[in-house]
């Protein structure tokens, strides 16, 4: 049986940029084919956001990082489903960014951990691997 990750979008950015700030442990976890490391289109909508803002700088067109991040390293692309945002009625309003709500949604759905270096969301229920 495999383990399901799903990447904040810092760490997905982290790991695109071979960011000294990701663990080794994630790295071992998100580079080991057994398991399934789930992408959010939420992160693809928070880079774009982001980087419109002049928040965010990206090293690419974010099309190209998310292609990148399917068929070069392998990572499942998820869509956000209608189940997904009914989940996040069930959610506190512990953490107030709408990107980070939503990917714990997802997390919660999709049985799966988050993999982030925010604090935050260690108060939600679904299993979190802070780096």
């Amino acid at each position: 049986m495999t383990d399901r990750y799903l990447l904040d979008t810092h760490i997905w950015l982290w790991w695109l940029a071979d960011a000294p700030k990701l663990s080794a442990t994630a790295r071992e976890i998100i580079a080991d084919g057994a398991n399934t490391i789930l992408l959010s289109a939420v992160s693809t909508w928070e880079c774009v956001i982001k980087s419109a803002l002049g928040k965010l700088q990206l090293p690419s067109d974010v099309s190209e990082l998310v292609e990148f991040s399917e068929y070069e390293d392998g990572f499942d692309l998820l869509s956000v489903r209608h189940e997904h945002a009914a989940r996040l009625a069930e959610l506190p309003l512990i953490h107030r960014d709408p990107f980070d709500r939503m990917l714990v949604a997802q997390a919660l759905h999709e049985h799966a951990t988050i993999i982030t270096a925010d604090a935050t969301l260690a108060a939600y229920p679904p299993e979190i691997l802070k780096v």
